[in-house]
């Protein structure tokens, strides 16, 4: 589930919420919904967040 895949891909760079959001242009707080499922993840979110953390939206969304 990308729940798990979020926080894995911030943990991983070192980063805090904040970073990302500002990152991919959303509030912190979005992103914490997004990070905890609180709110589904819009499809430009994750496109945005493939392309910060440079990897597949098949592996953010735990397909691969």
């Amino acid at each position: 589930m990308y729940i798990k895949r979020l926080r894995d891909l911030r943990e991983d760079h070192d980063l805090h919420q904040k970073d990302v959001a500002c990152a991919i242009n959303v509030t912190r707080r979005a992103y914490s919904f997004y990070e905890t499922g609180k709110r589904q993840l819009p499809l430009e979110v994750l496109v945005s967040l493939a392309k910060f953390y440079n990897t597949s939206t098949d592996y953010i969304l735990g397909i691969t």
